[in-house]
């Protein structure tokens, strides 16, 4: 839940940025770029990735309540969602760069979408889904997935910047 208040101190910077975007009639490409990259890299594949990959996969081996076995799968869904509309702000914001300043309506729309969405997913993942699911492990289950977390936020890094490097390589 500590990676949730980053992910909030981003889009209270989004919706700053929107705001701008409507005053202004034009968008900071690079705000764009660095917003993109933290939803891609923090929020989806490390945080989401943790969720999906570790607690989620744990969670299908218990026997789950019909309403926890619901929301699971109802995260699942807003996760790949959000990857979809972070997919089409990419490619408003590349064809704005190119010169199609139409594509300024999406940027917003699209920043928007996500700026509504992340706040309530959260939410629900704070208040209801964590809670409730936490009651299926036992003390060690939770250190051993903490420790798992851990791992896998150390292995992010190094995912991340080789990626940027074979990025640059390709040109």
């Amino acid at each position: 839940m500590i990676e949730h208040r980053l992910i909030e101190q981003m889009f209270r910077l989004v919706e700053l940025e929107i705001s701008n975007i409507r005053a202004e009639g034009e968008t900071n490409p690079v705000f764009l770029d660095a917003m993109v990259d933290f939803v891609r890299t923090y929020a989806d594949r490390t945080h989401h990735g943790k969720e999906e990959g570790i607690l989620f996969t744990r969670l299908a081996g218990k026997q789950l309540s019909t309403e926890d076995q619901q929301a699971m799968e109802q995260l699942v869904e807003e996760h790949k969602f959000a990857r979809k509309t972070v997919g089409e702000l990419i490619e408003a914001k590349e064809a704005y760069v190119r010169g199609d300043e139409g594509c300024l309506k999406t940027i917003v729309d699209k920043m928007d979408t996500l700026s509504q969405f992340y706040p309530e997913h959260i939410r629900k993942e704070d208040k209801e889904f964590f809670p409730s699911t936490e009651t299926y492990f036992t003390q060690d289950d939770l250190d051993t997935m903490l420790s798992e977390f851990r791992e896998f936020d150390r292995s992010m890094i190094h995912e991340k910047y080789r990626t940027v490097v074979e990025q640059l390589k390709r040109g």
